[in-house]
This record gives C-alpha cells, sequence and structure tokens, in this order.
C-alpha cells in the first residue's frame, strides 16, 4: 500500500468527528504501511460544485468531442478520478446529516460516478471499472444506527456502499463512533470506534 485518499466531508474542521475518526483510520494504515504516503482532499473547505447544465453535459460529452471550456470544466472531476485510481486505501470521513450524507459527498461522487471513466455499460449491464481499492468509512451520528429501532434510518452507509460498488469499489469496511448526541454514550463514542477498527 504507497497512496491512501483521505476525504473528509464535515464543515467542522479539526473539531468534526467524522474527520478525527478517518484521520486515525488513515494513520494507522500509514504507520501499517513503510512508506505510504495520506493525500486529504477536504470537501468541507473546498466542496466540489454540484451539477448543472454544462457540467452534465460535459461529462456526457465523448472526450475526443470536447471543447476546451468543457475539458476546464472537467478539470476537477479529472483530478478527483485520478485521486481514486491512484489510492490503494480510501478513507471517506462521514458526518451522518439527516440520515444521509452530506451534500458535499453527494456532489464529489457526481464528479467521480462517470460513464465511460469509472464505470461502463455492458452487455449484461453496467461494470465498475475502480478495482482493487479498500474503503473505510468514518461515520460519525448523534444516535445509534448501525443496529436497534433506528437502523432502517441509515441512508448514508447502504446508498455508499451501493455508489462505490457501482464502481467496482466492494471491499467496502465501516467504522462508526456512535451516540454523539447520548450523554451516557458521547464521552467514549470516538475511543470506542477507534478501539474496534481493524484492518
Amino acid at each position: 500500500m504507497k497512496t491512501i485518499l483521505h476525504i473528509s466531508s464535515s464543515p467542522h474542521g479539526e473539531n468534526s468527528v467524522s474527520k478525527k475518526l478517518g484521520k486515525s483510520i488513515a494513520g494507522q494504515l500509514q504507520q501499517a504501511n513503510d512508506g505510504a504516503v495520506v493525500k486529504l482532499t477536504d470537501l468541507g473547505e473546498n466542496p466540489f460544485p454540484h451539477l448543472d447544465a454544462k457540467l452534465v453535459q460535459a461529462i456526457r460529452t465523448k472526450p475526443e468531442d470536447l471543447t476546451e471550456e468543457q475539458k476546464e470544466i472537467l478539470q476537477g472531476s479529472d483530478a478527483a478520478i485520478k485521486d481514486i485510481m491512484n489510492a490503494d486505501a480510501i478513507v471517506i470521513s462521514i458526518p451522518f446529516f439527516n440520515f444521509g450524507i452530506p451534500s458535499v459527498i453527494k456532489a464529489w461522487l457526481d464528479h467521480v460516478v462517470r460513464a465511460g471513466v469509472t464505470f461502463r455499460y455492458g452487455e449484461n449491464g453496467p461494470v465498475g471499472l475502480v478495482t482493487g481499492k479498500k474503503v473505510y468509512l468514518a461515520v460519525a451520528s448523534g444516535g445509534v444506527y448501525s443496529d436497534g429501532p433506528m437502523q432502517a434510518y441509515d441512508h448514508a452507509v447502504p446508498y455508499l456502499k451501493s455508489v462505490l460498488g457501482f464502481i467496482g469499489i466492494t471491499d467496502v469496511s465501516v467504522v462508526r463512533a456512535e451516540g454523539m448526541g447520548i450523554p451516557a454514550l458521547k464521552d467514549l463514542a470516538l475511543e470506542k470506534a477507534l478501539a474496534e477498527f481493524s484492518f
């Protein structure tokens, strides 16, 4: 393992529990792999633009037909995909917002999931083109969603597993700091998550 990509999506910067969790996971992976490098993409500080008509048109245009303007529009998308392709492991820090992912992660995914680039349509349906990657989802939530009565409200982890699997990434582990909004759990939630992490 040479390259570890850490995608952080919280607006809370260094105070973010999900970012701390992801940073610790990436750090442990780095320590376990001599010479490995961690690259941070902080979507909280530098979000990708949401889809608009020009971006959608550029994404759907064949590479040989792209205008100079469209090539410029796709620079961020191309760079994000290059980072993923170059990474051996990917850590995605997810703060749980309203039972789902932050919009900055959705925008990033919209730049990453591209027909003909990260997946293609084959005779038997879509085929993921991003293979050989290990992903760790570092999830922080106010409640407990891994099991119990609130499990059905988790629309973050199942969605991320589905969309990552769609582009070929099926080796996904989930590390949760749960109960950050519950007095009896919050003080030990991060510590518990890190104690249970293994790779």
